[in-house]
């Protein structure tokens, strides 16, 4: 089965439409969301609502939490919960109330799916961990694929009972050897952070064990635009790397 990975969308439907329609092309048989699907972008009501349509599930991530708890303030930065703020103001009541029944993490066809870091958190950084806990993490991991976003980079983290070896990965498709753990940061379809603007996402093939990076490219500049005109931070639309 060849799943699809998205991650971070952060609120940008013009990215997320490209990539799903990727997404299609590729023949992926399911897609799954890590979560952050709203923050910093000018359209998250039309990027939850696209959502389910597509009946894609999704984790819970940090801006979601923030969405409908608003004791987890000090989590965030002054502008990042500024944006939060207005994101606020752009959701339904249905959308909001679709957010609190978002579970913490996922576990299909073998794999773990979570926003922070395994088993189930949301606010913390797996890449940002020692190695000490990264092999606790994996200890504790029945899974032998974990995915993981929050980060906005692309990373591969694997396991073999003993060692740790993290790498960074680029476009294209790598080959995971059975035998060992492994723990992917899939990215960010709405605002990567790798100094490469385009979407991102992964496929996992379970039966060839391919991993596959896809860079999508879309009309950042609208969504630009869209982020000054409602009021949000500029650094949100200069993360984009659009002229506008």
């Amino acid at each position: 089965m060849r799943i699809a990975v998205i991650s971070d969308i952060h609120g940008n439907f013009e990215a997320l439409r490209e990539v799903l329609d990727d997404i299609d092309k590729a023949g992926a048989d399911g897609v799954v969301s890590l979560g952050d699907n709203i923050g910093y972008g000018p359209e998250p009501e039309s990027v939850l609502r696209l959502l389910g349509e597509r009946d894609i599930p999704s984790v819970m991530g940090n801006h979601e939490l923030g969405a409908v708890d608003s004791s987890c303030a000090s989590l965030f930065n002054p502008s990042a919960w500024k944006s939060l703020l207005i994101t606020k103001r752009l959701l339904s009541r249905r959308s909001l109330n679709r957010i609190r029944t978002m579970p913490t993490k996922l576990v299909a066809q073998g794999c773990l799916f979570v926003h922070g870091s395994p088993p189930d958190s949301l606010t913390r950084s797996f890449l940002e961990g020692s190695l000490d806990e990264k092999r606790h993490i994996f200890h504790g991991m029945r899974e032998k694929m974990g995915f993981v976003g929050h980060t906005h980079v692309l990373a591969l983290v694997a396991f073999d009972g003993k060692r740790v070896e993290h790498d960074l990965f680029p476009e294209g498709c790598i080959h995971l050897p059975s035998g060992r753990q492994y723990i992917v940061n899939a990215g960010s379809v709405g605002q990567p952070r790798d100094g490469d603007f385009r979407a991102k996402y992964v496929l996992w093939d379970d039966r060839t064990r391919y991993l596959e990076v896809r860079f999508v490219p879309y009309n950042a500049a609208r969504t630009a635009r869209r982020i000054l005109e409602l009021g949000f931070p500029k650094r949100n639309a200069d993360c984009l790397g659009a002229e506008i």
